[in-house]
């Protein structure tokens, strides 16, 4: 089943439609954790009538919020931070994403990917997934692009050899930012990604 993870700006309908056009299945959209006691969101999801993809709420917390939000019966997800081995040890953050987005610069030798042995070795021990964002390569400019194809690129290398559990998705406000499975799939191909893994990397599960 095809996935996407979304971060809806009162737009989760036409998210849905686009996404049935493009032949994904389920969407994740996901809102700060400041949102889950928001009863007009709880409502609109409720409201929603889409027979063609399934969609759920991912809610994301960072460290002041994740004490409450380790307390509710919720799929949680982190952005990147310095904080990254603290949420990948508390085993109740399902996902982090984001490592290519580090604003330092890069080694002459090795890309500031945000990733490490230690925290694939980690992630993989607590079945975290590391999120890959698409949207950072075909919503570019060419030199952006560039930096960001050469970080994930290591990434993936670094996931690969230790066996991490991986996601592949848009990370986007807009939904015609989605792209089909076909296109992101040859992308990803290109940076060393084995099919195998791009198949699991767009059938996840929280």
């Amino acid at each position: 089943m095809i996935k996407d993870i979304v971060f809806p700006q009162n737009n989760e309908t036409e998210f849905l439609e686009i996404a049935g056009r493009l032949g994904i299945k389920k969407l994740y959209f996901a809102y700060d954790f400041s949102e889950f006691f928001n009863k007009n969101i709880q409502k609109k999801l409720e409201s929603i009538e889409n027979k063609k993809i399934n969609f759920e709420a991912v809610f994301l917390v960072n460290q002041k919020n994740f004490g409450s939000a380790a307390k509710q019966p919720i799929a949680l997800a982190a952005k990147s931070s310095e904080k990254d081995r603290f949420f990948i040890e508390s085993k109740k953050v399902k996902l982090i994403y984001g490592f290519e987005e580090s604003g330092r610069r890069d080694f002459i030798h090795q890309r500031a990917s945000g990733l490490n042995h230690i925290l694939c070795g980690l992630a993989g021990k607590n079945n975290v997934l590391i999120g890959f964002s698409y949207s950072s390569i075909t919503n570019s400019n060419k030199a952006q692009a560039a930096v960001m194809m050469g970080r994930l690129m290591q990434n993936i290398s670094l996931c690969q050899k230790y066996k991490s559990k991986t996601v592949i998705a848009s990370f986007s406000q807009n939904p015609y930012q989605l792209r089909s499975y076909h296109d992101v799939a040859s992308i990803f191909r290109l940076m060393g990604m084995d099919d195998n893994k791009i198949n699991s990397s767009f059938s996840y599960s929280f």
